[in-house]
């Protein structure tokens, strides 16, 4: 993604572009609402952040793996059958 970016800017240079104006083409500045489009990148980014953070804490509370077959059956319980 880096790498895009630094061939972005070449680009740019490239076609006699300042890094400002480089800029505004990378942060929605042509648009028509250029902060509201900002903020939505920046919450998007924190919720997606965020979920992730929160699937890997549900996922480690698991005690047994997936698929794992486990029983609470115990060798006493088959001691008083007999």
């Amino acid at each position: 993604m880096f790498k895009q970016i630094f061939q972005l800017y070449k680009i740019g240079k490239e076609l006699g572009l300042n890094k400002k104006e480089i800029n505004k083409i990378l942060i929605f500045d042509n648009t028509r609402h250029p902060t509201l489009y900002l903020v939505l990148l920046i919450i998007a980014i924190v919720a997606s952040g965020l979920i992730v953070i929160i699937l890997g804490i549900v996922i480690s509370r698991n005690v047994y793996p997936q698929g794992a077959l486990y029983s609470t059956v115990k060798r006493k319980n088959f001691k008083r059958k007999r």
